[in-house]
């Protein structure tokens, strides 16, 4: 199995990499991560601001304007406009949701956070999902953070992925490696 990377998800982890060090050495990952997460909500949820970012028609100056006006509206930090304005210059800004998922998966592993994702077939209680965040953080050693979906697919059971590492118990993927087994006699 090849392990090669994609320029865009080369160059991003780069980026996103030169963000944290830049935030580190200045005190400020904490802000600069509140920041981004900010821009991706506003990037996630607005049309406008997510075709002009990713249309290369724009020029730099145009661009430039308007992420100026974006960070001075919604306070950025110093650092965070600049990297913004490098991007740009770079024409490379068009990466932005990439570095900067890259970029908050860098600050919690500085945490020492594992992100993982959850879905099952039917609803969890809050107490369910806090025992199930509660014995998977001991189990790991370390703080998990998870999304949870449910998805009724999957009949029952669920499916649990930290980083690499799946765990399937649901009764869709059960009855796929039956299928399997039967169309292989």
């Amino acid at each position: 199995m090849s392990t090669k990377k994609t320029f865009s998800t080369e160059t991003s982890e780069r980026y996103s990499r030169a963000l944290f060090e830049v935030s580190k050495e200045s005190n400020e990952i904490e802000k600069v991560e509140a920041d981004v997460k900010i821009f991706q909500s506003i990037f996630d949820t607005n049309v406008e601001l997510k075709n002009f970012i990713k249309d290369p028609t724009y020029s730099i100056k145009q661009q430039n304007q308007v992420i100026d006006q974006l960070a001075k509206q919604l306070n950025f930090s110093k650092n965070l406009k600049n990297f913004l304005l490098l991007l740009i210059e770079k024409r490379r800004i068009f990466f932005v949701k990439k570095v900067f998922d890259n970029f908050l998966k860098l600050c919690a592993n500085k945490r020492g956070e594992i992100n993982a994702s959850l879905i099952s077939s039917k609803e969890l209680s809050n107490a369910e999902l806090d025992q199930i965040n509660k014995d998977l953080s001991e189990t790991m050693g370390s703080a998990l953070k998870f999304d949870y979906k449910v998805d009724k697919s999957l009949i029952g059971g669920l499916k649990l992925q930290l980083g690499s590492f799946m765990i399937d118990t649901s009764i869709k993927n059960k009855l796929k490696k039956y299928e399997q087994i039967m169309l292989e006699d």
